[in-house]
């Protein structure tokens, strides 16, 4: 058996509908007897569809074999990336892949000390950030972030690690970090959440561009991502999307995904009549953010369209990874978003 979920049956009172995993073939003589003994015991038993079920985790510490599976290394630059030219940084990102590959779950994580060309890198974002949250991040958001700040060091002039901010997250909500040296798939990433567990990379944009970045960075993670973690309800809604993806066809991961992108990613909030993000693409880009949230539109004439939350219309909309997004689901709380990852899945 690979998945056992249960929920109330429509329409029976006081009874539940169990939906079961399996490896099998329906007419082997172990299944017919299986389909006996269940038809004597149940109201119904049904077969809804035979297919191989993908390898997941079924233990944290299989995370190991997941984190092995990355698509892109972090080391291979390429050719227009800021820092390609530049052999230090490259050695940094070596060194920065190499403690990730080396890493095991459950052990501490390793303590780093960055340049300083990497610490004033994370200060510029830093300080810009910090003023933007206070007028366009939601209020779990600003909630935690000083809470960072006394537990965890975060600060203008310190990068902090990602150790104590592990630790910290797994007293709010059980989540914890785990490094990792570059992008991984998204069944993989998604089946991290299944066991609270967040992959951050440990790395950190060019100096030269401290403003930008053309991929995921430890401002994206600690800034954006890290934050929201220590918020039960979003806490919470992370680790039913990660369940849900436990086992799940390639196409329900693929909504499951795309979901996650229109939430944790690009989310925004709608707090005493404003727009508030809670996404982590927001939160870690003063830029897109003021786009995003901004009433007096001081990013330009360019106006997104926003859309209530709704999950069924978000797995299906296609999105940019380049660009500002032109579309925003905006949920009513940080509570209701965590109520559709099962009715997604049977979607």
């Amino acid at each position: 058996m690979t998945r056992i979920e249960s929920r109330p049956a429509k329409g029976h009172n006081m009874n539940y509908s169990f939906f079961i995993d399996f490896e099998g073939k329906s007419g082997q003589h172990k299944v017919n007897d299986l389909m006996a003994d269940l038809e004597k015991n149940c109201l119904d038993v049904m077969v809804l569809n035979d297919k191989k079920v993908p390898w997941f985790p079924r233990k944290i510490n299989e995370l190991d074999r997941s984190v092995a599976n990355i698509l892109d290394a972090g080391t291979d630059l390429e050719s227009d990336h800021p820092g390609f030219s530049d052999q230090e940084y490259r050695r940094r990102r070596n060194m920065f892949a190499e403690i990730a590959q080396n890493y095991r779950q459950g052990d501490p994580i390793p303590r780093l000390d960055y340049t300083q060309d990497e610490i004033k890198t994370w200060g510029v974002i830093y300080k810009r950030m910090k003023e933007m949250w206070k007028q366009h991040a939601c209020d779990e958001f600003n909630y935690i972030i000083p809470l960072l700040e006394s537990n965890c060091g975060y600060a203008e002039d310190n990068i902090p690690q990602q150790e104590d901010i592990s630790n910290f997250l797994k007293e709010c909500t059980g989540f914890t970090l785990r490094p990792v040296g570059g992008l991984l798939s998204s069944r993989d990433f998604l089946n991290g959440l299944a066991f609270r567990v967040f992959f951050s990379t440990q790395y950190i944009r060019h100096h030269s561009m401290p403003l930008y970045t053309p991929e995921p960075d430890i401002c994206h993670e600690l800034m954006g991502h890290a934050p929201m973690f220590a918020d039960p309800d979003f806490a919470d809604f992370s680790h039913e999307v990660g369940l849900a993806s436990l086992g799940a066809s390639d196409e329900e991961i693929e909504r499951l995904a795309t979901c996650y992108w229109f939430s944790v990613e690009f989310g925004i909030t709608k707090q005493r009549g404003e727009y508030k993000a809670y996404g982590a693409g927001l939160l870690s880009s003063f830029g897109e953010m003021e786009y995003a949230c901004a009433a007096n539109r001081p990013a330009g004439s360019d106006m997104p369209e926003y859309r209530p939350w709704d999950p069924f219309s978000a797995c299906k909309q296609k999105y940019p990874i380049t660009t500002y997004q032109p579309v925003y689901y905006v949920a009513d709380s940080l509570v209701r978003i965590c109520r559709f990852t099962v009715d997604l899945l049977v979607y």
